[in-house]
């Protein structure tokens, strides 16, 4: 296997390849000299300069506690099966030295689109079956490139299996992955969702049931939460949590004994229904409420009051038709018609109180076109947060994350408030089209947070990607507020512990939660190089539990085995049947079934297995593990090393 990058990702992930799926790795990070020197020797591509030092610092730290593997031999890197590169650039000679071409999977997560793209287009020119997985965080850019280099590879190789080729390339977008995660942690009674054949599986976080009640087991119970949920100085559920951390796909024994801890329970199976049409993220028309103040409505509604009372008395006094009075009553407020010097003195009269009302129309007509102007003058610019606003989540940071999980709250209708310092980051034109309430100023300077209405709110999500001021900025917000819940985004994972022991102890009825979008991301990447269907990942706390989509054959710990023998307390837990033919099975388990507008295909998938079916090598089969299960069971498949 081949990570290219140097950020959380790539170090999390190269820790998943390497600790989890048993795999050799080899990791190019940016720096270094050229792979040749100016008389054209062959320099050897990695050394253990001082940015190698630093990746394995941070490669250790991305593991925690996780076991290290069996170090072979011929290993030549100084973590056993760890190599580490540096480059300047990805160019052909670097991806050779790499083994791109002869590697199982390559995965570019650099944070640059372009440069992942870049060294896509080579590798794939290098090696037509390899597995590509790709961070890319344009998403329509991204289907074009997977269709792009998938039809590379078919004719590069016309020969290629097409299910091989399915897994060919797939893009993956790290803010995307825990863009749901994040938001759901910021609402409470959101559930966790995993899509499946048309299905959603929702897991639900339940507390224990009480003396005279009865508690809902659903289809099965997936972790038992930390046993310190309920202490002050508890630790939430980290790599350095040991037996008071959550426990993932308990034992039917070990949830009976486990009194008075709450649980993540499987809940329910529901079918999805047809895609919603999708929304405009903004509007081309604005609203009369918007364009004009309600007090200057109520001017124009009081003067065409007038000019129909003035009507109807010009219609009745000087006896001419209804239209001809409406057309001289308009002609005298806008002062155009001749003098009545020859008419009636209920005309002039009449005339006399049109002039009055048209100039009192004078200034109605200025105040309308100066608020129209100032309307449109503001359309394309942020807006303030209204004063009565309440129950609302305050964002920080519109950067990838804060983006993705800003598009997620607004689809699910949540009132959001936004606080950014860089006036051109990624998220506010979003913001803008969306017309979110922004706040523009740092997070960590007094009155921003007041200014975002963090006294009223009912939640804070603290994106930034500086663990520092989100933490700064969760201990003022709890200040202000002692009772928010609040979700921040950190990344090491004992500085994680240690902040959330500290918020716990302090404030013991609020809700704290601290979540890294490398450790929800880099499991989903790790199963696509391992050319498995990964069909989502929840969070428990702050590990992670995977649902992917297995053939039977080739896995022993699977083949021939009851649904009850198959069950490994702690590692994996078959949850699902796929009954449909091999020939007519759903290639992407995880994408939404097509909808025609009628029809609707009958789901494949059967939840409620009988703990005796006996698992056949053409099953396929929906299995909850965690992370280290399903490297051992991927570990026992025939499968080349890269």
């Amino acid at each position: 296997m081949v990570v290219c990058g140097d950020d959380a990702l790539a170090h999390r992930l190269a820790a998943e390849l390497h600790y989890v799926y048993r795999t050799r790795v080899t990791v190019v990070i940016p720096g270094g000299p050229p792979l040749a020197d100016p008389a054209g020797q062959r320099v050897v591509g990695w050394r253990p300069g001082a940015r190698t030092s630093a990746f394995f610092g941070r490669f250790s730290a991305a593991v925690g506690r996780v076991p290290p593997a069996r170090q072979t031999a011929d290993d030549s890197a100084p973590d056993g099966g760890v190599r580490v590169m540096e480059a300047p650039t990805l160019d052909d000679d670097v991806l050779t030295e790499a083994g791109a071409d002869r590697a199982t999977a390559l995965a570019l997560v650099h944070d640059d689109d372009e440069a992942n793209i870049h060294a896509a287009l080579r590798a794939r020119r290098l090696n037509p079956r390899l597995r590509l997985v790709i961070r890319l965080y344009n998403r329509k850019l991204g289907q074009h490139l997977e269709e792009l280099l998938d039809e590379a590879a078919r004719v590069a190789d016309p020969g290629m299996d097409p299910a091989e080729l399915d897994a060919t390339t797939t893009v993956l977008s790290d803010a995307d992955t825990a863009a749901p995660a994040l938001a759901a942690t910021a609402i409470a009674g959101t559930s966790k969702v995993v899509q499946a054949d048309g299905l959603l599986l929702r897991a639900a976080e339940r507390t224990p049931p009480g003396s005279h009640e009865v508690a809902r087991p659903g289809l099965c119970t997936l972790a038992l939460l930390s046993s310190t949920t309920n202490d002050p100085g508890g630790s939430e559920g980290s790599d350095s949590s040991g037996d008071e951390g959550p426990r993932l796909l308990p034992g039917d024994e070990e949830v009976a004994a486990a009194t008075g801890r709450d649980t993540v329970v499987l809940e329910a199976v529901s079918a999805t229904g047809p895609p919603l049409p999708p929304r405009r993220l903004g509007s081309r028309r604005l609203p009369l409420a918007s364009l004009f103040s309600r007090r200057l409505r109520w001017s124009v509604a009081g003067m065409a009051i007038a000019v129909l009372v003035l009507t109807i008395a010009a219609w009745q006094l000087t006896g001419a038709g209804l239209l001809r009075a409406a057309y001289l009553t308009v002609l005298d407020v806008l002062a155009i018609d001749d003098p009545a010097l020859d008419e009636p003195t209920g005309r002039k009269v009449l005339q006399l109180l049109s002039g009055l009302t048209g100039l009192l129309l004078l200034p109605v007509l200025v105040a309308a076109a100066l608020e129209a102007l100032g309307t449109f003058r503001t359309a394309s610019a942020l807006r303030r947060p209204p004063r009565g606003l309440s129950g609302h989540v305050v964002l920080l940071g519109l950067g990838k994350v804060g983006t993705r999980v800003l598009a997620r709250l607004r689809e699910m209708d949540i009132p959001v408030v936004c606080v950014e310092e860089d006036p051109g980051a990624r998220g506010i034109p979003l913001a803008r089209r969306l017309g979110v309430p922004t706040v523009l100023g740092d997070v960590t300077q007094e009155g921003v947070l007041e200014a975002a209405k963090i006294q009223r709110a009912r939640a804070l999500l603290a994106l930034t990607s500086v663990d520092t001021t989100n933490l700064e900025a969760t201990l003022y917000a709890r200040s202000v507020k002692p009772r928010l819940r609040v979700a921040l985004r950190l990344y090491d994972d004992h500085f994680a512990t240690a902040v959330y022991r500290t918020l716990r102890a302090a404030h013991p009825r609020a809700l704290t939660r601290s979540r890294s979008v490398s450790s929800l991301a880099a499991p989903a990447f790790a199963g696509a190089m391992m050319g498995r269907q990964i069909l989502g990942a929840i969070p428990v706390e702050r590990r992670v539990l995977l649902f992917a989509a297995l053939n039977v054959a080739g896995h022993p710990q699977l083949e021939g085995r009851t649904v009850a023998e198959a069950f490994v307390p702690g590692a994996w837990r078959v949850i699902a049947l796929d009954t449909a033919e091999p020939g007519d099975r759903q290639r992407d388990l995880g994408a939404a079934p097509p909808y025609d507008g009628v029809t609707h295909q009958e789901p494949a998938l059967v939840w409620d297995l009988h703990p005796g079916y006996v698992l056949r090598p053409q099953d396929r089969v929906v299995l909850a593990a965690t992370r280290q299960g399903l490297g051992e069971i991927l570990a026992g498949a025939p499968a080349r090393r890269g």
